[in-house]
């Protein structure tokens, strides 16, 4: 179903034209009364010749009128122009041009009513020109007479030849129903609105907006009629389990979770428009107020509005065409979304408030909080499309989740640099020249210390993940031991073991392989010569690993007990790994601690532990990974701080 708006002046002949095609009165009328529903934008239907439906939006009145086209049709791409032959161009004729205009609506039918009333030629000719004035440029135009529906059946094909070249929106699209009309039914509340893309199925959970509440669809009517799924562009009735009308207004939106952002601020490109003067050049009769508002002109506050959300916004000017918006209020917005910002003051009868359009560019802009930050957002932000991408987005963020581009309303991403984690590529290679500075630093400071730990790392690169840390360790640097040092050729860098301490290293190596587990007590280091200052160098160096302050083994020696725990009976006994081990409890104590810390092993309530690669969602034990004993000790040290 594709669906088009009705716009022009009141008493113009829009609700009979809706009539005289579909049969139906688009008001609710009585109806809507008796059972509790509002005055809403009204709406009927229409099979064309070519089976093709069409939906047809009343706008109503002009306090209806901008609220019918963004909520009725969310936003229509082609409206159906209004002029009576007998009355020609209007002030609210020009009002309704400006808001179509500031909306982007690309497509256009004029339609000169009442032609039985009188010539229906010198209206056409004043309306066309005027609309051709505007960015709708020359729209095709027909005369008709509902009373007589003279006219009707040429009116009825230039709609059908236009749905014929409509594409359809995607299924797969977020949905997001602004609701526009809702009454109260037995378990709940039965809400109406337009579904422009993507699809809804019943029994799915939708979140009801500004509070983000999960709701269910407990039944779906699509034209009348119970359906198990609708695909938009359609109008929808969805009833709702467990919702009171009491809690819904105008602005409510129901939408898919993840899908959207909730926000109260956004950096918006506005594009002024106003009513197009008369073909003398003289304001149209009964609007000589009428002016273009150029977006630094905005008052301090506007009247915003999206789908049937009306919200205050203050207006903060960033640059020529650019500005952010703070609301009042919190709603789901995409970027590229299309808004209108109209004067909140009272208007009065010799001045028409000017209206402006924006298109939004960013739904969590960062904050303007230094100097000039203002004028560096407009610089950015000037050059951007009006429906920005990743790579705009990231190029400013710098850093950002796969799934908060998808709420921000883009679905192509490029690839993550970890997990979610998506990076602009610039601001990755600062990082990584700014990781390497920092280690520099702290390796000046600290001779002696086994590189910087991952978490301190993450806080001085100000991080909001520590798996970015890992992510950025690529030579030359590396990851050993929970720390991301800087490698040289294989070594790191820092101080050199003189020879008779690196023959004592190979000894206790020697001794090592013998007894994996062994690890030598305190009067064996000092027999060798190895002092607190050469094991840490040999640590760095990637010679030695230190389990804790007592307890060294070999590089690797962390992959191996897990391989050989993995044979054990899930989950088992400190002692039963001890022996499994075959070390005593000096180092089996350090060392499934270590595990414990590296997320290898897990410790349960009960002091018994499980391989961490074996816990079921359920918490039941499962069959044991046995690590790749292949894979290199630095490596299993990166996975393990992942996993914490």
């Amino acid at each position: 179903m594709l669906i088009v708006a009705t716009a022009g002046q009141v008493g113009h002949g829009k609700s009979a034209l809706i009539h005289a095609l579909t049969g139906v009165q688009p008001d609710g009328g009585p109806a809507d009364a008796q059972r509790g529903g509002t005055a809403e934008p009204g709406f009927a239907w229409l099979t064309l010749p070519s089976g093709a439906q069409l939906g047809l939006v009343d706008a109503g009145g002009p306090e209806r009128f901008i609220a019918s086209v963004l909520a009725g049709a969310a936003p229509v791409p082609a409206v159906l122009f209004i002029v009576a032959a007998d009355q020609g161009w209007m002030p609210q004729s020009a009002e309704h041009l400006a808001v179509v205009s500031a909306l982007g609506v690309s497509q256009a039918l004029l339609v000169v009513t009442k032609s039985d009333l009188a010539d229906p030629g010198p209206a056409l000719a004043e309306a066309a020109a005027r609309i051709a004035g505007s960015p709708l440029g020359a729209v095709p135009a027909v005369a008709v007479s509902s009373a007589t529906s003279a006219g009707v059946p040429d009116l009825v094909a230039a709609l059908d030849q236009w749905c014929a070249g409509q594409a359809a929106p995607d299924p797969g699209a977020a949905v997001r129903i602004w609701i526009d009309r809702s009454f109260s039914v037995s378990g709940g509340t039965v809400v109406t609105g337009t579904l422009p893309a993507g699809t809804v199925h019943k029994d799915d959970q939708l979140l009801l907006t500004p509070g983000m509440r999960p709701v269910r669809v407990r039944e779906l009517q699509v034209l009348g009629k119970p359906v198990d799924a609708a695909a938009g562009p359609t109008r929808v009735a969805l009833h709702l389990a467990g919702v009171s009308r009491d809690t819904l207004h105008r602005g409510t939106a129901l939408v898919s979770p993840g899908r959207w952002t909730l926000t109260d601020v956004l950096d918006v490109r506005i594009g002024a428009v106003s009513p197009p003067p008369a073909a003398d050049g003289e304001g149209a009769a009964g609007e000589p107020g009428a002016g273009t508002a150029a977006p630094g002109q905005l008052g301090r506050s506007v009247a915003l509005h999206v789908g049937s959300a009306r919200v205050i916004a203050r207006v903060r000017p960033l640059g020529p065409g650019l500005a952010r918006l703070g609301l009042a209020d919190p709603l789901p917005v995409h970027v590229g979304d299309r808004l209108l910002l109209r004067d909140p003051g009272t208007r009065r009868p010799d001045w028409w408030p000017p209206v402006s359009g924006a298109v939004v560019l960013d739904v969590a802009p960062p904050p303007l909080a230094r100097r000039g930050a203002a004028a560096a957002a407009a610089r950015q932000l000037a050059s951007w499309p009006d429906r920005p991408t990743a790579a705009e987005l990231l190029a400013r963020h710098g850093l950002l989740r796969g799934s908060a581009l998808l709420a921000m309303g883009v679905p192509e991403l490029p690839e993550p640099v970890t997990g979610e984690w998506l990076a602009d590529p610039d601001r990755w290679r600062a990082l990584s020249h700014q990781l390497g500075e920092v280690l520099a630093s702290h390796a000046a400071a600290e001779p002696l210390a086994a590189g910087l730990p991952i978490e301190v790392a993450r806080e001085a690169l100000d991080l909001p993940d520590r798996r970015l840390v890992t992510a950025l360790a690529r030579p030359p640097f590396r990851i050993s031991c929970g720390a991301v040092q800087i490698g040289l050729g294989g070594s790191t860098a820092g101080p050199k073991l003189p020879e008779s301490a690196q023959a004592a290293i190979q000894v206790l190596r020697a001794d090592l392989a013998a007894a994996p587990f062994a690890s030598p007590d305190a009067s064996r280091l000092r027999k060798l010569g190895l002092d607190a200052r050469s094991i840490a160098v040999a640590v760095r160096a990637g010679e030695l690993l230190r389990i804790s302050d007592q307890v060294v083994l070999a590089p690797g020696a962390d992959e191996a007990a897990a391989a050989i725990l993995s044979g054990l009976d899930q989950p088992f006994t400190a002692a039963e790994a001890r022996q499994a081990l075959g070390t005593t409890r000096r180092t089996a104590i350090p060392l499934l601690e270590f595990l414990d810390a590296a997320g290898i092993t897990e410790r349960l309530a009960d002091d018994r532990r499980v391989l961490r690669a074996t816990v079921g969602r359920d918490g039941a034990a499962a069959p044991a990974r046995v690590p790749d004993a292949s894979v290199a000790a630095d490596a299993t040290a990166a996975a393990a701080a992942l996993d914490r």
